[in-house]
């Protein structure tokens, strides 16, 4: 996927191989569950996801094997499928690309 070229950092620890696996699995609970994507600042994404366990199960899973390997994300789950993702200024970028790949 050469969306990856894009706004993947170099701070990011996923092995190369293995990050279209990743960027696939953003792009399936995006395109199977967001119902909407906001942005609320430069670094802020808020995206209300279908209020499910199993979708709440998986968006969890998903969030915390990236903030494993890319330790400035910040990911926040709220009520009613609510999802908030923080990055600090220098990681804007990435922001971005999440944001293009859930719209």
């Amino acid at each position: 996927m050469d969306i990856l070229a894009d706004f993947v950092p170099d701070a990011c620890t996923l092995p190369t191989a293995d990050r279209p696996l990743r960027l696939a699995e953003f792009a399936t609970l995006f395109r199977t569950s967001a119902r909407a994507v906001g942005r609320v600042s430069p670094t802020r994404l808020r995206l209300r996801l279908d209020d499910d366990p199993a979708v709440t199960a998986t968006a969890r899973d998903l969030a915390a094997r990236e903030s494993a390997c890319c330790a400035f994300f910040t990911f926040t789950f709220g009520d009613g499928g609510e999802l908030t993702v923080d990055v600090p200024p220098a990681h804007a970028a990435v922001l971005d690309g999440l944001e293009r790949l859930a719209r």
